[in-house]
Order: C-alpha cells, then structure tokens, then sequence
C-alpha cells in the first residue's frame, strides 16, 4: 500500500489522478481538499496528523463521510519527501497481519497488536486491514 506525502498546497495539481491515500504534511484548506477530490477522484482515504485533524472545519469532516472518503490520523515517520514522493506499508507489515489472521485473532485484537508493533494509528491499522 503506497501513501501519496503531499508537503505543499502546489503538489496538488501534480498528483496522479489514480492516488488512492494521500498524506497531507500541511494543514488543508477547504479549498485544498476539494483540489483534490477533483484531480484524484478515485481517493479512499486522507492521512492527516492529529493536530491537524483537531482544526479541521466540520463542513470539510462532512463532505468526506458522504463521499465515503475515510480520515486517517497520523504521521508517517521517517519519511524522506526528497528520496520519494510515496510512504510504502513494508511487506513485514503485510506478513504480521497474515500470521495474526491465522492464528484467529480478532480483529479489534489485530489492530490493537499492529498499532502496537508498527506505530502506525489504529485508524489507519483498520484502514489497511479492511483494504487488503
């Protein structure tokens, strides 16, 4: 699973219209979600940190549900903007929730586990469990 890191509201307009996740490393504006509903209009979900969700106007929370346009919280660590555009979920990651499955965990338990292991947000442990 690949996270578009847009750090500007400029890189907007030079998103691939096929994105699916994008993590915003700003604050969006209205103005620069609905670009980007327009230039992306296959995107699934929005990855934000938490102190931007907290700031997020209530129209814009709407408007997401209604498309069915999943909110993400969080950051992604570690991340190099300058050696690649995408944040990439590691196969690790992938096998972790395989052998979890397998054993018959639940899956409140697998999110708990993952969010644990991985230091990824539990929403987006969800996220990536219901889309995999």
């Amino acid at each position: 699973m690949k996270i578009r890191v847009v750090s500007s509201k400029e890189e907007i307009n030079t998103l691939n219209p096929n994105e699916e996740i994008v993590h915003f490393a700003f604050r969006p504006s209205n103005t620069d979600l609905f670009s980007l509903f327009i230039k992306c209009p296959q995107v699934k979900a929005i990855h934000i940190p938490t102190s931007y969700r907290r700031t997020m106007s209530t129209s814009a929370i709407m408007y997401l549900k209604m498309q069915n346009i999943e909110l993400l919280e969080g950051d992604v660590w570690g991340h190099r903007k300058d050696i690649n555009e995408y944040s990439e979920i590691s196969q690790k990651v992938y096998d972790r929730l395989r052998e979890c499955r397998q054993s018959g965990m639940q899956e409140e338990d697998i999110v708990e586990k993952l969010a644990r292991e991985t230091g990824l947000g539990q929403d987006f442990v969800s996220f990536f469990i219901k889309n995999s």
